[in-house]
């Protein structure tokens, strides 16, 4: 999670844009690190359903 301090009498326009800045780098750097290696659309499909169950789970603790 990408946190962004206020600082006092700052522009919120200003944190705005720092906060979309660090966001657009984050992307990116998620990016080359998924396309370093090729995964077959099998593996990535099966990532995806692991981490679907993973937070459903939580989900479920969360409302027992």
């Amino acid at each position: 999670m990408i946190k962004i301090e206020i600082k006092e009498g700052e522009n919120i326009e200003r944190a705005l844009k720092r906060y979309k800045r660090k966001h657009r780098n984050v992307q990116i750097m998620n990016n080359l690190k998924e396309s370093r290696y090729f995964t077959k659309p099998s593996v990535k499909r099966r990532r995806e359903i692991q981490k679907a169950q993973y937070i459903q789970g939580l989900r479920d603790q969360e409302n027992i």
